[in-house]
């Protein structure tokens, strides 16, 4: 016997000439949830539809609970419970009627199928909601309570595995953390969880293996911890920089820079940990110059590891690689300043 509940070996999926996923392979177990991170186009979601069976892989092999899932996609999808990247068609239901419905087509009893409405509704503080109707064109239901509507219907019903497809878009801050909440219960009550998602500080705090993807490819795999282990000696500074500001660092940091990323009017910066006292000295002289608004300085993060892995390789001397990450970020890594 095995407690996995999902194994992908080598799975390649091509589109003409593009690869959207080569040879990737990992597992999850059962209590486990398993994190799949990557940018926008970074083969995520091809690879979820091969795992429920919409897609069927070009070479590899994946199996859901011990059923082959190419061979027997059917068979395999009804040990998944999915909450796609998309909104569920809600229109005309209210949440109530969704999740008791849902939970009942995967074989509930109808009472246990509405205390586990019940249930939901207030773990996700979406009981004002649940007997509230849904609207064409998003009229009588707000996008985030529609997504956590989502979530409670793929969850509703005990299932080996369950797959979640970025299950916190559009969903505010505080429900945030009672959802990310619910998916650590859902790994502790023994289901594999296979969480993909692009927000790599939210997803740490639940997650117990990580899977990185870039370009189609893993890059990483691995706890937090160890993704994170060749970063312990690195310090994250952050720079606020003003409205409409130029970047001051393009100018030269008088510290060594393990890593740049550039995202928005924010400039992070992860210097050597024994360079504390010099870094802080010339974010404050920006400061006082009005360069920047403000600057934080604190541990390396998951986010940084995530960042040095999937932006490009290969740097030497004083040259740095930039790359765009997801549209918004910029990553650069030098071996010094």
């Amino acid at each position: 016997m095995t407690d996995d509940v999902l194994v992908v070996d080598g799975v390649t999926k091509r589109f003409g000439e593009v690869t959207a996923n080569a040879a990737i392979g990992f597992r999850v177990r059962a209590g486990e949830v398993v994190g799949l991170l990557g940018h926008n186009g970074a083969g995520k979601t091809t690879l979820v539809s091969q795992i429920v069976g919409l897609l069927r892989p070009d070479a590899g092999e994946i199996r859901v609970a011990g059923v082959d899932a190419v061979a027997h996609p059917g068979a395999a999808r009804r040990l998944v419970a999915l909450q796609a990247q998309g909104q569920v068609p809600l229109d005309g239901l209210t949440p109530r009627t969704a999740v008791e419905l849902a939970a009942r087509l995967r074989g509930l009893p109808r009472r246990a199928a509405r205390q586990a409405a019940a249930r939901l509704a207030d773990e996700l503080d979406i009981a004002p909601w649940m007997d509230q109707r849904a609207l064409p064109e998003g009229r009588g239901l707000s996008g985030g309570v529609r997504r956590l509507a989502g979530f409670a219907m793929a969850v509703a019903s005990p299932a080996p595995l369950v797959v979640l497809d970025e299950p916190t878009n559009d969903v505010d801050a505080s429900r945030r953390r009672r959802l990310w909440d619910a998916v650590r219960r859902l790994g502790d009550r023994g289901a594999g969880v296979l969480l993909v998602t692009h927000n790599v500080l939210e997803a740490e705090k639940v997650v117990d293996e990580l899977v990185v993807l870039d370009r189609g490819e893993v890059v990483a795999s691995g706890s937090p911890a160890r993704l994170t282990a060749g970063m312990d000696d690195g310090l994250r500074l952050e720079l606020s920089l003003p409205p409409g500001s130029s970047d001051p660092t393009g100018d030269g940091v008088p510290v060594p820079v393990l890593q740049r990323v550039s995202a928005g009017r924010r400039v992070l910066l992860v210097v050597p940990a024994d360079q504390a006292a010099p870094a802080v000295a010339w974010a404050g002289s920006l400061r006082a110059a009005g360069l920047v608004d403000g600057y934080t300085l604190g541990p390396a993060t998951l986010e940084d590891a995530y960042l040095a892995r999937t932006g490009s390789a290969g740097t030497s001397g004083t040259g740095a690689s930039t790359r765009t990450l997801a549209g918004t970020a910029t990553t650069e890594t030098s071996n010094h300043a």
